[in-house]
């Protein structure tokens, strides 16, 4: 049983998008926002999966439950903490599991495939006429009749130019999180280069004199500078620093940092742009460690992608 959050407001645990299974053997995989809302939805789900006939190929219609976080109400989900949410279950036959491995290759690959789920329906790309650029995801609902779209894989890109300690623990902690992240280095024999499994792509330059060639203006993409020293530093943020990004930040020292941005305004970059680098890096957690100093810039990221998603 796939369980996808459809739609939510308020302070609901679930946020549209998540997406658990359930499978025919008591396993679990994602949550859809925990508690006991998540234990009812799970229960249900084996229920429905053990009164499941022979009939393989059949397609199951979808379920949707409303859940509603207050007492004493209809469609209480059990939790008081305000808010709504509704609920996809959708059961899976073989040939549809066949579409679920097929989503799971693409991923794999980098690509960002579409996931539909309507009540006559389960596949893995819209129609030609669907709305392909509506925010994502999106559900359009008129009683029973539904769609659900969502195009999976990780929605915010992050780029770390620096390939050092700092970069393989960053790398590490944003693969768990809704990051695709890439990594730049001009050093093609760097050890830690080497052992960076994490990042979806590694990428080795000559400089760092074109670096804005490589990472695209958006509201998506979070930049982080860690080079190997100083100047080279210096050298990303004279090409970034009037590109838009969601965040910008660069490591260093107050000290260090104090003495390149008070450069780069006598070189006459603007006041405005280098007020929007964030700069020392991370969130004030008297961090040491290249995996402390890794928690504190995920944190300070995570605040600022969230602080978009409540407006």
């Amino acid at each position: 049983m796939l369980l996808v959050v459809a739609e939510s407001s308020g302070s609901s645990p679930g946020r549209q998008g998540y997406k658990m299974a359930v499978g025919a053997d008591g396993k679990l995989i994602g949550s859809i926002g925990g508690g006991v809302m998540e234990v009812n939805l799970v229960e249900q789900s084996r229920v429905v999966l053990a009164r499941s006939v022979a009939e393989e190929s059949k397609f199951r219609q979808p379920i949707l439950v409303e859940q509603l976080h207050r007492e004493n109400v209809p469609d209480a989900s059990g939790m008081i903490c305000s808010g709504r949410q509704t609920v996809i279950l959708k059961e899976l036959n073989s040939s549809e599991v066949q579409a679920v491995d097929v989503l799971t290759e693409d991923l794999q690959k980098g690509n960002e495939p579409w996931l539909v789920i309507s009540e006559v329906a389960f596949k893995t790309a819209p129609h030609e006429t669907e709305q392909q650029n509506s925010p994502l995801p999106y559900f359009h609902r008129y009683d029973n009749i539904f769609e659900y779209c969502d195009k999976l894989g990780p929605k915010n890109r992050l780029y770390i130019i620096g390939g050092g300690h700092c970069a393989l623990a960053l790398s590490e902690l944003m693969s768990a999180l809704d990051f695709k992240t890439k990594v730049f280095d001009d050093r093609p024999g760097l050890n830690t280069i080497q052992k960076n499994e994490f990042a979806y792509q590694v990428k080795i330059v000559e400089g760092y004199d074109l670096i804005e060639h490589q990472i695209p203006e958006d509201n998506n993409s979070y930049v982080v500078v860690m080079t190997l020293g100083y100047a080279s530093d210096k050298v990303v943020m004279q090409r970034l620093i009037n590109r838009d990004f969601k965040y910008f930040g660069v490591l260093g020292s107050k000290a260090k940092m104090a003495t390149v941005m008070k450069e780069l305004k006598a070189e006459g970059f603007p006041a405005e742009r280098l007020d929007r680098i964030y700069t020392p890096i991370g969130l004030p957690i008297n961090s040491h460690t290249p995996e402390e100093i890794a928690i504190s810039i995920a944190a300070q990221i995570i605040s600022i992608k969230n602080r978009r998603s409540e407006m």
